[in-house]
């Protein structure tokens, strides 16, 4: 390029951003656009939205919110948008929707319009029937997501566009968030300025029953967590599960060595009428979970939810994938590296969740043999690597859990979790015990602390870090492990921890109490078989038949129904009785199956007794599992009361 060139360049250069600036950019710190939801009709699964946008004259693209941050897949409930109108100065404005891009809606803002006033409702789904987007409401509570209601501008980064959010709520309703408020009165919650970016990332929980707990008292930043529920009874957390939370703070804070943001809100909803789910943002989480969260100790013991979305933060909202740090909500998201996002936090989850004591150690080592097996049986592998699944996420988060040892899901999270659990220990090794996986994540997740901000990664930025920690192949190590068929999962992490996979009679306990709670009985290791359990439309429901196990050879297949074992209406407890007692019999198992409008019975050739996965011991090996699962950071006085 010659220098003419080049400062002709500039000079065009120049005027585009001019233009750029002055035709696009009508939104500004100083002129914000207003978006007003109003929830007081959300008991009946209704969000009232308006929405005052500044603009210039002109044609206009408005979209809504397609690619969802934390979700990894064009999952914008759009269908759920309803009742669209715009005007200007109480005009009415046309709008058509883009033939191909089903998000966008073209306009012509008329002349000497600046700005429009939008109107429009977000019909909540009230079943979890037929659509993507998950329950949010109840008749006591709701979650709001912001990017359920927001409509934008197509062209700038969302970075750029400020917005002022008000919400109005039934009354007696209390709520939560991490967005900064500005000013309240009974009738109506201002939030601060904030960039659209900002605002879609900090959801609202809110509902008649609603509980502030402090989880870092006099400390700076401040941690909360709000828990809503459909009643009180669920709102009670122990003083030692209060505890266990603010040690669960105190743990990140010697992990990262940083933290970045203004302050932590976590945002619980206890309800039964929810899937148990959750969903990182930078300065908050939607967690859910069942109601009897806090009164049912085994279900708080076993869930790493909390602990998963909290180490989002660091991994996944201030250190991101390239190809997940999209500057808007339209522009597609690449998963290549969710082995690191979700693989990495998958395994600090669980780890942190024993660190804390929110989870005993014995149900830390359950939970990675229950792991550790369903992944070495896995026969998707077969034909579908590891990377395949980050890179078809988009595909994976909505597939049918029917056959999902041959599609393979999003595995990613679970083998992550025994990959870099061979990485930690490799890295004790190689420095002779003096750094492990917790520098690495000091290293490139920690820092200074700071505001919220993402700084984008590579792969090659992931392999530098891990070199700079302990010198090793790591990008053959990784590599071989994304694109490798088996045979087999990799476990050489357990081995290198001083623990080995087996299998005995013994139900895993870690399985038995997710049993309870998912209704999902596991029989993959004898039978090949996971089946709902009794009760219910989903009764006897095969959720999956493991390729070339005994099931599979009788017949059966996912989707089929359960009736009966040995003749008789079965049962879980019926069926785990009739593998043991064929342990010491020649005669098959007869499982009779409806198959639609058809039955049948099956003969499964079976005789090996239970099998459910455990550690243990390696003999002369030490014991690393332990050290990677012990406090950490100093012991947190329990609260004299919550």
């Amino acid at each position: 390029m010659t220098r003419k060139f080049g400062s002709y360049f500039l000079l065009f250069l120049f005027v585009f951003c001019i233009f750029y600036v002055d035709f696009a950019f009508a939104q500004s710190l100083e002129n914000p656009a207003h978006l007003d939801v109003d929830l007081r009709d959300a008991p009946r699964h209704v969000f009232h939205a308006k929405l005052s946008l500044p603009v210039k004259p002109g044609p206009l693209t408005l979209v809504y919110p397609k690619w969802i941050p934390g979700e990894h897949s064009p999952t914008g409930p759009i269908v759920d948008l309803a009742g669209l109108k715009i005007t200007a100065a109480g005009n009415e404005v046309p709008w058509m929707r883009d033939d191909v891009d089903m998000f966008a809606f073209r306009l012509e803002v008329p002349a000497g319009v600046n700005m429009l006033d939008l109107s429009y409702d977000y019909l909540a789904p009230a079943s979890m029937d037929a659509t993507h987007e998950e329950i949010s409401t109840t008749a006591k509570l709701a979650i709001l997501n912001w990017y359920m209601v927001a409509l934008y501008p197509l062209g700038p980064k969302t970075d750029d566009l400020t917005y002022v959010a008000t919400l109005r709520l039934p009354a007696g309703w209390k709520f939560g968030t991490a967005l900064l408020v500005a000013k309240e009165t009974p009738d109506l919650i201002e939030f601060a300025p904030a960039s659209l970016t900002t605002v879609v990332d900090s959801p609202v929980v809110a509902g008649l029953y609603l509980r502030h707990i402090d989880l870092s008292p006099g400390q700076s930043p401040p941690h909360a967590m709000h828990v809503v529920a459909d009643g009180p009874a669920p709102l009670e957390a122990t003083p030692p599960e209060v505890q266990r939370l603010r040690q669960l703070v105190a743990e990140t804070g010697v992990l990262f060595g940083a933290r970045h943001y203004r302050r932590y809100d976590f945002l619980l909803t206890l309800s039964d009428r929810m899937f148990p789910d959750g969903v990182e943002h930078h300065e908050s989480s939607d967690d859910r979970n069942a109601e009897d969260y806090f009164l049912d100790p085994q279900l708080f013991e076993t869930s790493d939810l909390l602990a998963h979305e909290f180490t989002h933060s660091w991994n996944g909202k201030y250190r991101r994938p390239a190809g997940l740090a999209t500057p808007d909500y339209q522009t597609p998201m690449k998963g290549e590296l969710l082995w690191v996002y979700e693989g990495l936090t998958q395994y600090y989850g669980f780890v942190l969740s024993a660190r804390s004591g929110i989870m005993p150690f014995s149900l830390f080592r359950e939970s990675l043999a229950s792991v550790a097996a369903y992944l070495n049986d896995r026969p998707g592998r077969t034909w579908r690597n590891l990377q395949d699944t980050a890179i078809a996420a988009q595909l994976l988060y909505t597939a049918p859990q029917e056959e999902a040892s041959w599609r393979r899901g999003i595995d990613y999270y679970d083998e992550g979790t025994l990959i870099w659990l061979q990485a930690d220990t490799i890295i004790r090794k190689q420095t002779n015990g003096q750094k492990s996986l917790d520098d690495f994540c000091r290293k490139f997740h920690g820092g200074e602390n700071t505001p919220p901000k993402v700084v984008p990664y590579t792969f090659d930025d992931v392999v530098s870090a891990m070199n700079e920690v302990a010198p090793y192949d790591w990008r053959d190590f990784f590599i071989t492990r994304l694109k490798s068929h088996g045979p087999g999962a990799p476990l050489g992490g357990l081995e290198n921890s001083g623990w080995k996979l087996t299998f005995t009679d013994s139900q895993n306990e870690f399985e038995r109490i997710n049993e309870a709670a998912t209704q999902e009985v596991e029989l993959q290791f004898s039978l090949g078989l996971l089946i709902h359990a009794p009760g219910g439309d989903d009764g006897g429901h095969i959720l999956d038949v493991i390729p070339g196990s005994p099931a599979a050879n009788a017949g059966l297949a996912a989707g089929m129904r359960l009736v009966a074992v040995n003749g008789r209406r079965w049962s879980p407890d019926i069926l785990r009785d009739a593998i043991a007692r064929a342990k010491n019999s020649k005669d098959a198992i007869e499982l009779l199956a409806e198959n639609g409008d058809f039955y049948q019975t099956y003969r499964v050739d079976y005789h090996g007794g239970e099998r459910y996965p455990h550690l243990e011991p390696l003999s002369g090996k030490p014991d690393l599992l332990t050290d990677i699962a012990k406090m950490k950071a100093a012991a947190v006085p329990l609260p004299s009361s919550n």
